[in-house]
């Protein structure tokens, strides 16, 4: 009997580096000492790649028709993405996106019914899955309506450094209009719940990053943490959560304060992500937060300037597979700790 997680891997963007960064990751056979891989995708554009990369020796995949059927000693891959979908490595297609819309379906469907536990989503070309009919602006807000959250939180995590996000992926000029109090306490609550449920941090310590530069300067150079932002920390202070701020994006990052906090949380996208990408890039995973299934996927995008160089790092593929599985452990432990305080030793922060 399999008892180790099966975890769901969709192939992305057919015509970028997933499946580099996929097979790279899949052949480090540690991987299976800890999971069950199913890949989403296809087996004829799979050995495309896989003939490219003549490093990688003794790699194979068992051909399954479900995941229920997955071998939990291989590397197995379900046929959902068909042949007469034309491969052009390295260009921006219709169906290198339509192949992504299938493999994520696919694996979709497969974590509701149970067959996957955790899923770790490959990379597509936003713009182009939206002219296929792909009606969210990332995974994050697809995963979100499918399985019915009424809020998530991108979060970016690696070892040492944790991120959030206030706003996703809107335009700069939206991101004033958009924040507003009863959000940032909602994304608050989603991270400290996700740190403790996800990451077995039982105080959460939470910095939250301020709007303006240098904090407004007292509302010389905008109001929004004085009529916004610090009122949002009062009210979550008030639930009992750990928070502080607001800090100056811009020093925020370089000095000690960061090591003070288990997370931070950002107002929009390009405030977290540059300076995680920056620190934590080769490392780095995004995950969706506040779900009731596990979605990690690889800090990276499809990167069509890389593909068949055989140069794509697959690091960060690798920390999503292995982060999906550390939270899916850290949620049955926390569950069981509530059902039983006595049944598994307390974890704690080292913060």
């Amino acid at each position: 009997m399999n008892n180790k997680i099966v975890v769901g891997i969709t192939q992305g963007d057919s015509n970028g580096i997933s499946y580099e960064v996929i097979i790279k990751a899949l052949a480090d056979i540690r991987i299976l000492e800890i999971c069950t891989p199913v890949i989403y995708g296809s087996t004829k554009i799979l050995g495309v790649y896989k003939k490219q990369m003549t490093d990688i020796e003794n790699f194979s995949v068992n051909v399954i028709n479900s995941a229920k059927d997955a071998h939990p000693r291989r590397v197995n891959i379900i046929n959902c993405v068909p042949d007469n979908l034309v491969i052009e490595p390295g260009k921006q297609t219709a169906d290198g996106t339509k192949g992504a819309i299938l493999a994520l379906e696919e694996a979709v469907k497969d974590l509701k019914n149970g067959y996957i536990q955790a899923v770790v989503t490959a990379p597509f070309n936003k713009s182009e899955v939206n002219k296929e009919g792909f009606k969210f602006c990332g995974h994050t807000e697809f995963f979100t309506k499918e399985f019915g959250a009424k809020d998530s939180l991108m979060f970016l995590i690696s070892d040492t450094l944790k991120v959030g996000l206030v706003t996703n992926h809107i335009p700069i000029a939206d991101v004033s209009k958009s924040i507003n109090t009863n959000l940032i306490v909602e994304k608050l609550t989603i991270m400290a719940d996700s740190l403790k449920k996800d990451f077995a941090i039982l105080r959460p310590k939470i910095a939250i990053l301020a709007l303006n530069p240098h904090s407004g300067d007292q509302g010389l150079i905008g109001n929004e943490e004085e009529s916004i932002i610090k009122p949002a920390l009062k009210d979550a202070s008030d639930k009992g959560m750990l928070v502080f701020g607001p800090y100056s994006p811009d020093g925020f990052f370089a000095g000690e304060l960061l090591t003070k906090f288990d997370a931070v949380l950002a107002m929009y996208h390009d405030q977290g992500l540059i300076p995680f990408k920056t620190l934590a890039f080769e490392s780095g995973v995004n995950f969706t937060a506040g779900l009731p299934v596990v979605r990690t996927s690889p800090d990276h995008g499809t990167a069509y300037d890389l593909v068949g160089k055989n140069s794509a790092n697959a690091a960060s593929m690798t920390a999503a597979i292995y982060a999906a599985c550390d939270i899916y452990r850290n949620r049955i432990n926390y569950d069981i700790l509530r059902a039983n305080p006595l049944s598994v030793e307390t974890p704690s922060s080292d913060k």
